[in-house]
């Protein structure tokens, strides 16, 4: 997909400050330092959008992001890092928690992990939970620049069968060092758009 414009929007920590417009969204998710921003400064091909920090935990709030005047991209805050307070914590979870179950315009998860590290329970608890919600997500393993061909093979077998279920749509290799993975993770995104689109036409046609 060929990116024109990008904005960022706004950063929300409840419903009521969500954007109104109801654009096609896609939310991306991972552990703290999983490499969520810089996945997405990749995607848009933009360095100053979205801010990178190497300080795990940055991200407070839901950044939202609009491209193309088309579709919309929500950073959420990354979770497990051990340095944040547990107050903080819970209240991270609470807005992910509320995000996930009450946002509409919400797509499809952009669920992001660390080809480098074995899935954790906190993963794994929150792909059970998008399962029982039934919000599908893209699985895309990042990284991938960080490790030979070999290891590479050998961990994403081993992400891949921990994150089998009935809402993951497909896995993806990434590298947001050399963008290896972008065209095939902008393909899926167009495409779950382009059904998007197709079933409201179908249900809005008359009946004969």
């Amino acid at each position: 997909m060929k990116v024109i414009t990008t904005e960022f929007v706004t950063g929300a920590v409840s419903v009521k400050q969500y954007p109104k417009e109801f654009y096609p969204e896609f939310a991306f998710v991972g552990r703290s330092n999983v490499g969520k921003s810089s996945l997405i400064r990749s995607l848009l091909n933009r360095k100053k959008l979205v801010r990178i920090s190497s300080t795990p935990g940055k991200t407070r709030e839901i950044n939202f992001f609009r491209i193309n005047e088309m579709l919309m991209f929500a950073d959420l805050p990354g979770y497990g890092f051990a340095r944040v307070t547990p107050a903080l914590q819970n209240k991270w979870k609470i807005m992910i928690e509320e995000y996930l179950t009450k946002r509409d315009p919400l797509l499809a998860i952009v669920f992001i992990v660390d080809i480098r590290r074995k899935p954790t329970e906190l993963d794994l608890t929150l792909k059970e939970w998008l399962e029982d919600l039934g919000r599908p997500y893209i699985l895309v393993i990042t990284k991938s620049d960080k490790l030979s061909g070999t290891e590479r093979s050998k961990q994403t077998k081993i992400i891949k069968a921990a994150f089998m279920g009935d809402q993951a749509l497909t896995t993806v290799t990434y590298s947001s060092k050399n963008h290896l993975g972008r065209k095939e993770l902008w393909s899926e995104i167009q495409k779950l758009i382009s059904e998007k689109k197709r079933k409201e036409l179908i249900f809005s046609e008359p009946p004969d």
